[in-house]
């Protein structure tokens, strides 16, 4: 499997995982609201039914005199009020205009019954093939022939003198309220799989954001192996071909073998300083290089780098000079070899690609509690497009150029990664055919402060320190 199938692969599992979780949510959440409007309606229906039947009870109970018995006056109360059991069965004529007229609009149904049980009158519109028993439990739950579902409340009746007169049942259609909760579960049940649609595109495009930092990782480390390995393999390929020339030799005299042994040790130390550079590297990005951390004067270490790649610079026919433009000295705290290699690395870079009788120069300079070194040369200059990678491992301006001089690709990769450890900044200006100038900034010791034995930035970065910050110590 290559790595766009793995990584398709493992974009599809991710959005079909997120399509499934939330998926379960957006269903536990369309239930939970499905429930909580359902309750929400049957609790103010059932609310409207209770508070209409009492104040019905009330005014009824009033004008009651003989158990089982209808006054007159309740007629005023129910203008379709029938008290014929056989035809009160059907639906009614339905006032106009009334007090109660709510009642006959119908949604509602009243049932007088006495003591027995035994069905008296009913108003409003009565539903066919409801239960005619008394059952006296206050609440029901009741359906018809059509299979509509009625809630019913029962209150038992009192005379004017106290006597159990009968009961009163009233009920309340749920039709409407059926229908509404069918369209709203219609609506859950068709929103959902397009939110599961639209989840599974935005799963899918939210999985390939969230993977491109490891994709590009993954081929960074795929670069990476590849580059080592070519690297690696050059002068492990040239020691090979010496040895096996030597081998093919029948007599060596002196000279000849001190020539293969040269070209062997050149060979080996070239792959030695390669490996060096990879483990420095790593341990770098991994936090976990030793780092003696101490009081540094910058104005002698930019002499002493200059004055040790002088040789170089000539046998490359370069004029190498150094400029200080401060007339203190300027003191930083940090590592020595890794400043050393810093600034080393960025001359032997200028020198390497400034042709013949071009100028490397370095300055040093502080401005805003930083030391600003500046590495300037004359040489081919840097293309926009490639600024932005030279910083990266192994890769080369010019590789022709590089490869004959020696160099890995690494140099400006271990620039960096110091400069990051030095909590400084460092950028690049260049212009094709009229060279590079490299500006690296560095915290001078100003920017620190110590308390008892820890060392502080500005920044409030902490780092453990010795019992004197003016030996080195160990990070």
């Amino acid at each position: 499997m290559n790595q766009n199938q793995l990584f398709n692969r493992t974009r599809a599992s991710l959005a079909c995982s997120y399509a499934v979780v939330m998926g379960l949510i957006l269903g536990l959440l369309g239930l939970g609201v499905y429930r909580a409007i359902a309750h929400a309606h049957l609790m103010a229906l059932d609310n409207e039914l209770e508070s209409l039947a009492g104040t019905l009870h009330d005014s009824i109970e009033l004008k009651l005199e003989q158990p089982g018995r209808i006054e007159p006056i309740v007629k005023d109360f129910f203008p379709n009020l029938c008290k014929n059991q056989v035809n009160c069965q059907l639906q009614l004529p339905k006032p106009q205009h009334h007090i109660l007229s709510p009642i006959t609009q119908g949604n509602y149904y009243i049932r007088f019954l006495d003591t027995s049980g035994s069905l008296l009158a009913v108003a409003g519109t009565v539903p066919e093939g409801l239960p005619q028993a008394l059952n006296k439990r206050e609440w029901q739950t009741l359906s018809d022939n059509k299979g509509i579902s009625y809630h019913q409340i029962t209150v038992l009746l009192h005379t004017q003198n106290g006597k159990d007169w009968g009961y009163f049942q009233m009920g309340r259609s749920f039709k409407e309220f059926e229908d509404y909760l069918g369209t709203v579960k219609l609506i859950l049940k068709l929103g959902l799989p397009i939110s599961l649609v639209l989840v599974g595109g935005a799963s899918w495009w939210l999985s390939g954001f969230a993977m491109q930092p490891i994709y590009k990782s993954y081929r960074q480390i795929e670069q990476f192996t590849a580059d080592a390995a070519h690297e690696l393999r050059t002068p492990l390929a040239a020691t090979q071909a010496t040895v096996e020339s030597a081998l093919l030799m029948q007599q060596l005299d002196e000279k000849e073998a001190q020539d293969i042994l040269a070209t062997v040790q050149r060979q080996t130390q070239r792959l030695t300083q390669l490996v060096a550079d990879l483990l420095l590297l790593t341990r770098m990005d991994k936090q976990t290089a030793s780092i003696h951390r101490g009081y540094l004067d910058l104005n002698d270490i930019i002499s002493d780098s200059v004055e040790e790649v002088a040789m170089l610079a000539m046998g490359a026919k370069v004029k190498l000079k150094s400029e200080i433009r401060v007339e203190q000295p300027l003191q930083i705290i940090g590592d020595e070899d890794q400043i050393y290699r810093l600034i080393s690395n960025l001359i032997i870079n200028g020198i390497q690609y400034t042709p013949d009788g071009g100028e490397v120069k370095v300055c040093l300079d502080c401005c805003d509690n930083y030391a600003i070194i500046q590495v300037q040369d004359t040489g081919i200059g840097i293309a926009p497009n490639e600024q932005k990678r030279i910083f990266d491992r192994f890769y080369r301006v010019s590789s022709d150029r590089s490869r004959s001089t020696g160099g890995s690709g690494l140099g400006l990769a271990i620039v960096q990664a110091i400069v990051s450890a030095h909590h400084g900044s460092i950028q690049v200006q260049s212009q094709l055919g009229k060279g590079s100038s490299f500006i690296v900034q560095l915290p001078l010791e100003s920017k620190y402060k110590v308390e008892g034995t820890k060392l502080y930035t500005e920044e409030n970065t902490i780092f453990p320190m010795g019992a004197s910050i003016g030996n080195l110590w160990r990070l």
